[in-house]
């Protein structure tokens, strides 16, 4: 499996930068996710990657070897795009052994693979259909398989989930994660989802205005987001924002704003303590927040309920704290009006300070 290596890598159309020189390195045997909003660079990476979109500074090494001179053909590279690119005039089985029969390999051994291939992806039975006789979810898996026939080094997914429906992307997601687990190769995987990201990648990376914000696991990205954009972004439902000020009382450290006042603890009173400008933004995820009629003042949020969401075995709430909007997941068991003042409890692990004006993690 190839060791794939991004150098300073830039991408200009014209006079418009849209990537300023992204550094990467994608290990052995792992599946990587590029996320980020629409626009962020993410897509324009991969097809770099792929060799469909010319570099105009910087180098790609696959173990070592430059490769931005290297046609897509001989990248030892295989793509699933976002839109399947199936033939429709040929079956299931000619669709996943096109490349194959293009490099003109023995019959038995094309057969051998696709039928390999097709039992991995559980397709057996679909070789002698054509595109249009399956559903969306069963195109995009014979797209996969028509990857996976390749036995290639590196295997490059576009948004291949982004034309199902709810509940199919939630199927092809668990099909992936096992196909991963199965296949054995490198995965570099994009999308805008980053629920996708969370479930699927040993490794995330957060990408915004053409650069990396951030690069991990996804539980290290979750808990100790690097700035306010990559805690923002990560996390469903978001994290919540409140501007605050950082204040010194009576020798304890507190994050004080318009309807809460906090006290810090541990790591995080020391960061504050020493962080030269007292104006922050304190981050708390909705599940960071549990009601708790007697939580004491300095330690907890008293919302008032606007809208409660049942969505089965958690309700979200959405609350007014002062000026700013908070969401809260809490049980549906638990009862709820509209127009109640609540207190939650704020998990002080759970609590994110980030400078108010470069937005960077204290």
């Amino acid at each position: 499996m190839p060791h794939i290596r991004l150098e300073k890598l830039i991408k200009r159309y014209g006079n418009v930068e849209v990537l300023h020189g992204i550094e990467l390195e994608m290990a052995d045997n792992e599946f990587t996710v590029l996320v980020g909003p629409s626009g962020c660079g993410k897509s324009t990476t991969l097809r770099m990657i792929a060799g469909l979109e010319d570099v105009s500074e910087g180098e790609i090494f696959i173990d070592d070897k430059p490769v931005k001179h290297l046609e897509p053909k001989d990248r030892d590279i295989a793509m699933v795009f976002q839109d399947y690119a199936l033939y429709p005039h040929m079956n299931v089985a000619r669709n996943m052994s096109f490349a194959l029969r293009l490099q003109k390999r023995p019959k038995a051994e094309i057969d051998k693979k696709v039928r390999d291939v097709a039992a991995t992806l559980g397709l057996s039975d679909y070789l002698d259909r054509k595109p249009g006789e399956l559903s969306g979810g069963q195109r995009q898996r014979v797209a996969m398989g028509r990857a996976l026939t390749r036995d290639a080094g590196t295997f490059l997914f576009d948004e291949p989930l982004s034309n199902l429906d709810a509940k199919l992307r939630g199927q092809m997601r668990a099909e992936l994660a096992l196909m991963s687990q199965r296949v054995q190769k490198n995965m570099i995987y994009v999308t805008h989802d980053q629920i996708e990201a969370m479930t699927l990648a040993d490794r995330i990376v957060v990408m915004h205005g053409g650069v990396i914000q951030q690069q991990g696991a996804p539980k290290e990205l979750f808990e100790r987001p690097i700035n306010k954009f990559v805690a923002g972004f990560l996390g469903m439902p978001p994290m919540n924002f409140l501007d605050g000020q950082i204040v010194e009382r009576d020798g304890d450290v507190f994050v004080t704003g318009d309807g809460f006042d906090l006290r810090l603890d541990g790591p995080k009173a020391v960061a504050a303590r020493a962080h030269s400008s007292k104006d922050v933004t304190l981050g708390v995820r909705p599940s960071d927040l549990r009601y708790d009629a007697d939580a004491p003042s300095d330690g907890s949020l008293s919302l008032d309920v606007l809208v409660s969401e049942y969505v089965g075995a958690q309700s979200v709430l959405l609350c007014q704290c002062g000026p700013a909007k908070v969401m809260v997941e809490l049980g549906s068991d638990t009862p709820v009006a509209l127009g109640q003042t609540l207190t939650f409890a704020v998990n002080a692990g759970g609590i994110h300070l980030f400078d108010h004006k470069t937005e960077v993690a204290l």
